[in-house]
């Protein structure tokens, strides 16, 4: 296993737990891949950019359990919202069978006018009565499916973009319609539970603990800083992995679980000429994340996040109430830490407009937003801050890019390959990651004449979607 993302990781402990010897490389010195955390040179840990997990996400959430880190994820049951005129919502599960569970919330969300509810109501029972396919959407971005639905450009720029842009890392311009339509589908219409958000509890890195000792107490072995650099094809097989101290080992079979970018680098070049299997990554595109990270001197903010309209600011989340959720001894919530201090960390989806922009500036935009929001931030110290760009955070889900991703299985026997950017119908996500490491070890197992199923199914439909989609498949 070449790669300690989630995704190589995935398929480590899925085929350790088959009872395959799986032996895990990482480059670098920690776990996690674009999902993990870091120390500052302070002694400061920060994620490299805040991560979540939602209730539709079944195969990540099977991956936590696998692992032990389910118990460091606190689930949320709304998603808060404030739009620049200072109205406040929450959007939540009521007790309406889907798709019309979330109706009521939005009915007294007072950022968007009557005209706006309704046109966003008739697009998605539109996605509901589809069951999550509704005809026409080949080949359209998502702003231009939500212009033929005739949405408002509120409802445009204050529900649609504020959901999707977070979700896909793209702006509703450049991103196919069906992976936007998707994920309202599966979050928030198909099942009640699907809308429900899962926060880490602890720094990123502190998720995997339990994953050496996963493929560990199996005979496996998880082993840092041991960067590669070849993966050898011998006559179409996988033959070894050259590492860069030049070292070699041989093995039954290799999963490539490493960034797109680097993979082909790898491997043989024709792989990546016309018809190999590596051909369509010289052409996807990717798009920048950017988090800032504010430590003050006092508590500026109550609740463990809040989403934003009309503002660069996407979502604040409150890193020291999320990592202090409880008291030690079972108190209620904390919103500063021992040294009275409370850190918040900004994330920016799709931040074309940032990565040009220093630190310093990103940094002043960000705080006089905040003044808006969180009007204890005028008065409070900035004790400390930095800012991580991500420029290369996510492939771009644009129209016609599942045709650019390859499958799991390389074409050269016992070579696999893992990663989000792999064909698993998702978009770059850490769901998208974990169930591509699961089908690269079914693929691999079924291949040694073990088959075994890893994958998890979506969340079963419920309500008058479930009717809906009986209807549609014929069944009475």
């Amino acid at each position: 296993m070449i790669g300690g993302g989630l995704a190589g990781l995935a398929c480590a402990v899925a085929l350790a737990e088959a009872g395959i010897r799986a032996r895990l490389f990482e480059k670098r010195p920690h776990l996690g891949g674009r999902a993990t955390s870091y120390k500052l040179p302070d002694g400061s840990e920060v994620d490299n950019c805040q991560h979540l997990t939602l209730g539709c996400c079944t195969n990540l959430a099977d991956f936590f359990r696998r692992v032990g880190a389910d118990k460091k994820i606190r689930i949320y049951d709304r998603m808060y919202l404030m739009d620049r005129q200072g109205s406040r919502g929450t959007m939540k599960s009521g007790i309406l069978p889907p798709p019309l569970h979330m109706a009521p919330s939005m009915a007294f969300f007072g950022a968007l006018s009557f005209a706006d509810k309704r046109s966003i109501g008739e697009a998605l029972l539109a996605i509901a009565r589809a069951c999550g396919s509704p005809p026409g959407v080949e080949g359209l971005t998502m702003l231009e499916w939500l212009q033929r639905m005739k949405q408002t450009p509120d409802a445009i720029s204050r529900f649609w973009h504020v959901v999707l842009v977070s979700a896909l890392d793209e702006e509703l311009d450049r991103a196919e319609a069906r992976y936007g339509i998707e994920v309202f589908w599966k979050t928030f219409l198909a099942n009640r539970e699907g809308s429900l958000i899962g926060l880490p509890t602890v720094p990123l890195a502190e998720l995997y603990d339990g994953c050496a000792d996963a493929i560990a107490k199996r005979g496996g072995s998880v082993k840092l800083r041991s960067g590669v650099r070849e993966i050898r094809v011998d006559s179409q097989r996988f033959g070894a992995v050259v590492f860069e101290d030049g070292t070699e080992l041989e093995a039954d079979a290799c999963v490539a679980a490493v960034p797109y970018q680097v993979l082909p680098e790898m491997l043989p070049a024709a792989m990546s000429e016309d018809g190999g299997p590596l051909a369509g990554l010289k052409q996807l595109r990717t798009s920048p994340i950017t988090s800032v990270h504010l430590w003050y001197d006092r508590e500026v903010m109550k609740g463990p996040y809040l989403a934003l309209l009309d503002y660069t600011t996407q979502w604040i989340f409150n890193k020291t109430y999320l990592y202090f959720t409880h008291s030690a001894n079972g108190g209620g919530q904390k919103s500063v830490g021992s040294d009275g201090r409370q850190y918040l960390q900004i994330v920016i989806s799709a931040s074309y407009d940032l990565v040009p922009r220093g630190r310093q500036e990103i940094i002043d935009l960000c705080r006089s937003e905040l003044a808006e929001i969180l009007p204890s931030t005028r008065t409070a110290n900035l004790v400390k801050s930095t800012v991580i760009k991500e420029v290369h955070a996510t492939f771009s889900p644009a129209p016609g890019v599942d045709r650019l991703r390859p499958s799991q299985r390389s074409g050269v026997a016992n070579l696999y390959f893992a990663g989000d950017f792999t064909s698993t119908g998702w978009p770059s996500t850490m769901e998208s990651a974990v169930r591509s490491g699961y089908l690269a070890a079914e693929a691999a197992l079924a291949d040694f004449g073990e088959p075994r199923k890893f994958l998890q199914p979506d969340l079963p439909l419920e309500g008058l979607s479930k009717m809906w989609a009986a209807r549609n498949a014929g069944v009475h």
